[in-house]
């Protein structure tokens, strides 16, 4: 998991203005705004929890995927991790 320390301030940034998206659709829903803009929030919150995984799962690719292995079985394994987080995230 070395790229997602490497990469911690970006990805707590990201996770920080999420944190704040919510906060305004939990406000929204108090307040009793606009339908339309509600599902605006909600849409702009899943577009910046998609930024987030791209985010994530390209620097796993780069660094267990795109790294020379000395074992074959260890590519397999982490082609394997990747392979399941798409589809978990895809469904």
């Amino acid at each position: 998991m070395a790229h997602i320390n490497h990469n911690n301030q970006k990805l707590f940034k990201r996770i920080s203005r999420i944190k704040g998206q919510i906060e305004a659709i939990e406000s929204a829903l108090n307040n009793e705004v606009d339908c339309a803009a509600f599902l605006h929030q909600i849409a702009s919150v899943r577009g910046a929890l998609d930024g987030l995984m791209s985010e994530a799962l390209e620097g796993h690719i780069r660094e267990h995927l795109g790294a020379v292995h000395e074992h074959s079985e260890d590519r397999e394994k982490d082609l394997e991790q990747v392979i399941s987080v798409l589809k978990t995230y895809l469904k």
